[in-house]
């Protein structure tokens, strides 16, 4: 009976060290799968390309709820600058572009939990676009945008990125991505769309694992 007794025992203490372990003799730490790791961020990115073989230049800032390191959603806002120099005979004078839109973020991502990542984003949202007189901008004083020359727009904006993951708050990204724009319908354009690609760098600040020490337990 007491030897039953003490292979019962033995195989109870092999099943425990297997199911657990002992961190310097002060924590026990549980494996469990299903443990989801909740994250959330603050993100500014930067990027450039062309419309109409014109220089453009976005400016993004964005806010994301990440699930288990495999899949983000939020919301996005970008605001794009284009030196297309256009004349416009109407006002008389050389307009630029610039459009500001937003919308939902969404980011599939591929290895999440490796030093570096591969995800999907895209954002689906709308705004609007504004000619503005290019002298007006060069010389960086105010501009006061007729209403004529504005008009709403509907974006989607697919992409891909390479993530880097730095530490548990600060996330590098560098990717490209294709906008898609609805029609613009301004008097005198020259330019019926904004769709064009773009690339660049952004990074993430907040904190992508809150449930890393969730199942770690300090013992007595």
């Amino acid at each position: 009976m007491n030897q039953n007794i003490a292979l019962s025992t033995l195989f109870m203490l092999l099943g425990l060290l297997g199911f657990s372990q002992d961190d310097n003799g002060e924590y026990i730490t549980f494996n469990d799968r299903k443990n989801v790791v909740h994250g959330v961020y603050l993100g500014l990115s930067t990027y450039f390309g062309e419309i109409e073989n014109k220089d453009a230049y976005i400016g993004g800032l964005k806010v994301a709820y990440v699930a288990n390191r495999q899949f983000e959603v939020g919301f996005m806002a970008n605001i794009l600058y284009s030196e297309q120099n256009i004349y416009n005979p109407r006002t008389n004078n050389n307009d630029d572009i610039v459009a500001i839109y937003g919308g939902l973020h969404l980011e599939p991502i591929l290895f999440g939990k490796k030093r570096v990542s591969l995800s999907f984003p895209i954002l689906i949202g709308g705004g609007g676009v504004v000619y503005v007189d290019h002298d007006a901008v060069v010389r960086d004083e105010n501009v006061d945008p007729n209403d004529d020359d504005i008009d709403a727009l509907f974006i989607l904006e697919p992409g891909m990125n390479v993530l880097f993951n730095i530490s548990r708050y600060v996330q590098l990204e560098a990717g490209a991505r294709y906008r898609f724009s609805s029609k613009i319908e301004l008097a005198q354009s020259p330019i019926d769309r904004i769709n064009g690609f773009s690339a660049g760098l952004g990074i993430k600040v907040g904190i992508f694992n809150m449930g890393r020490n969730r199942y770690k337990k300090q013992l007595d």
